[in-house]
């Protein structure tokens, strides 16, 4: 009947399973299971109350989606457990969970129940900022050499200011925790049935590198005491690369799945970063936008450089033989349905159902039939604050130039207008920083279903831009390293050849407008000068707002 793989894509709100065979690349079925405790922002289970930025989850839900998944897909697609030769998954990052030693999370015992330190933080928890201004300001002050190669900061949402937040806030939390290991690698361990750390979450997450390990004891202590010797502690020197089996399926797994037995199990991947080699892409210069509620952008690259302000180059960090840079913008989905689901008025709403469509194309269908410059706004992309490349999540969003007769369809074009810039400043800085973008790809939600987004961001950068030819890039690029974990039963004599097979690329092509491309050209010289009075400390009245707002 053939070989095949599953790929676990590990989401915000859910996880989603794909059985691909490995043969012909096809894609036979999917599967998905949404998180029954979702994003804790606000309360945990027991109705705890959270403070401001916070954002956790419940590692059983994990568990659960896996079992849910995998299962269902057996039971649709008839194919024999036997010829499933691998698994892969993919986690969003940075997504760190505190453990006892034998892997059981902190939260999941009866002590620690009512303790938000215990949870899952996941990767959009920014309640860690001040922890991050610590690392990023000892840092500068030590002169660590690492800090280079994170763009010159690092980011709320990475692990050691999530780490320093744990304790800081909650030491017996941290005293009590045998382990801190992020969510990816800890699934891949529940599968296993050991600890495997991944050069993808240690790299670009933990600051970890592949020569020099991770930071120095006196840097760690000088953040706090307690953390002198998180390495050995907490953390793990063991680094995985990625491309190779982390090992093979227990029987107590191979039983909640449905999964044989010895299964090979692939080293864990970041989300983002598992769609590189879903969309074809082997070789430097071509960078790839995931896009969803946040973007991700990979880029691969033949040597090693520091970018300032993008989230980090490791080798081997997506693809082996290469080093993989990562930046990413914390709010571009997100921001459109804040829109709707605040903003619109209720006749927008009623013309949509009249005309049975749902509000975001219904918005889209007037938002396209403007031209670029002509809604007269101008928005900053901030609404979660800003990764890329500003590395500070105190900044907030604002739009410009909003009359009496401003419509909501040039609100809801200028906040994807905004993303489009927001891109165009990584584009830039890469370049700038010597790291050439020569190609231009897009994945995820909105560069499949958008089209008017598509073209704005064509024409806003000034490329072309090649779109996925899977709807599930993730969990695909998830199983192309599951089938790398088995390789000696693939067929394949490299994870490249697997690529060139089961990877996907559409015909569709979206090319610059020379008209608009001008337009915006104008209009970005203008975010730019917004980036740098908000951004760069000219005028920080965002940052006063949000303090107000805390003491609030």
């Amino acid at each position: 009947m053939g070989r095949f793989s599953i790929g676990l894509d590990y989401g915000t709100l859910s996880v989603r399973a794909l059985l691909v065979n490995i043969e012909t690349g096809e894609e036979l079925c999917t599967s998905v299971f949404q998180y029954p405790h979702g994003v804790m922002e606000n309360y945990l289970p027991s109705g705890k109350r959270l403070g401001a930025d916070w954002a956790l989850q419940h590692p059983q839900d994990y568990i659960d989606g896996l079992a849910f998944t995998v299962r269902e897909l057996l039971a649709e697609s008839g194919v024999n457990p036997s010829d499933i030769i691998g698994i892969g998954l993919d986690f969003t990052s940075c997504t760190i969970l505190p453990t006892k030693r034998d892997g059981t999370p902190l939260c999941m015992l009866d002590q620690y129940k009512d303790e938000p330190h215990a949870y899952v933080k996941l990767w959009k928890h920014h309640a860690a900022q001040y922890c991050a201004d610590i690392v990023n300001s000892t840092a500068e002050k030590m002169g660590e050499r690492w800090l280079n190669t994170y763009g010159g900061r690092i980011s709320s949402e990475w692990l050691v200011p999530k780490v320093l937040q744990i304790a800081l806030e909650a030491p017996e939390i941290y005293d009590a925790a045998d382990r801190i290991i992020e969510a990816g690698d800890w699934v891949v361990s529940q599968l296993v049935g050991y600890e495997v750390r991944s050069a993808c979450n240690a790299g670009y997450k933990g600051i970890w590198h592949h020569k020099n390990g991770y930071p120095s004891k006196e840097y760690f202590k000088a953040l706090s005491p307690k953390l002198e010797n998180i390495v050995e502690q907490k953390l793990s020197s063991d680094i995985k690369p990625l491309g190779g089996c982390a090992g093979h399926l227990t029987k107590r797994m191979a039983e909640l799945t449905g999964l044989n037995e010895g299964t090979a199990v692939a080293v864990g991947i970041i989300d983002a970063h598992a769609s590189v080699p879903a969309c074809k892409i082997n070789s430097s210069g071509k960078m790839l936008m995931i896009m969803g509620t946040s973007t991700c952008h990979m880029l691969l690259s033949d040597g090693e450089k520091g970018v300032p302000g993008t989230c980090g180059v490791v080798k081997d960090g997506i693809l082996p033989g290469f080093y993989g840079y990562e930046a990413g913008q914390s709010c571009v989905g997100d921001s459109f349905s804040w829109f709707i689901e605040n903003c619109v008025p209720r006749a927008y709403i009623e013309d949509a159902e009249k005309a049975n469509i749902s509000i975001h194309k219904y918005l889209r269908e007037k938002a396209k039939k403007l031209k670029a410059g002509e809604s007269g706004l101008l928005a900053l992309d901030w609404f979660n604050g800003v990764r890329s490349t500003l590395m500070d999540f105190d900044l907030s969003g604002l739009i410009i130039g909003m009359t009496m007769q401003t419509k909501p369809e040039e609100i809801y074009r200028a906040l994807i207008e905004a993303t489009a810039y927001g891109t165009r400043q990584i584009i830039e800085a890469f370049e700038k920083g010597g790291v050439p973008v020569t190609e231009l790809y897009a994945a995820g939600g909105i560069a499949v279903k958008d089209e008017m987004a598509m073209q704005i961001y064509a024409d806003v950068c000034g490329r072309e831009i090649k779109i996925s030819g899977s709807a599930q890039s993730g969990a695909l690029g998830s199983a192309i390293f599951g089938a790398a974990a088995a390789i000696e039963q693939s067929g394949y004599n490299s994870i490249n050849e697997m690529i060139a097979k089961m990877g996907k690329v559409k015909d569709t092509v979206y090319k610059p407008d020379p008209q608009s491309a001008q337009i915006y050209n104008t209009l970005f010289k203008e975010y730019q000068r917004l980036y740098d009075y908000f951004g760069r400390g000219e005028n920080n009245v965002m940052k006063t707002l949000k303090n107000l707002k805390r003491l609030g």
